[in-house]
């Protein structure tokens, strides 16, 4: 399981907006192969800050699935143009502690 993370920093104003848009795009990515789960949290000291946070069954069904689909593409119409500037996504692996 692969852990995708996201800081999300959306233009002043449009924080409204940006979330009826992520609730539209929520439906694509959770068609996608390999998706499990995601969440998008709001930052409560810093207006306009987002945390996205998606769990996918590997990395290539991010990086290769999901960004190679022709529904990233509508991803990218309805959320790319709120960022600013534009995100840093990571990939994280659970750390087995046991």
């Amino acid at each position: 399981m692969i852990l995708e993370a996201v800081m999300l920093h959306v233009k002043t104003g449009l924080e409204k907006e940006y979330e009826v848009a992520f609730r539209q795009a929520s439906t694509i990515i959770r068609s996608m192969k390999g998706y499990h789960s995601h969440e998008l949290q709001k930052c409560i000291e810093v207006e306009g800050k987002y945390l996205l946070l998606v769990t996918w069954e590997t990395l290539e069904d991010h990086t290769e699935g999901f960004r190679s689909s022709p529904q990233y593409l509508e991803w990218k119409k309805l959320l790319h143009h709120f960022y600013e500037p534009f995100p840093t996504v990571e990939h994280f692996q659970k750390v087995d502690l046991n």
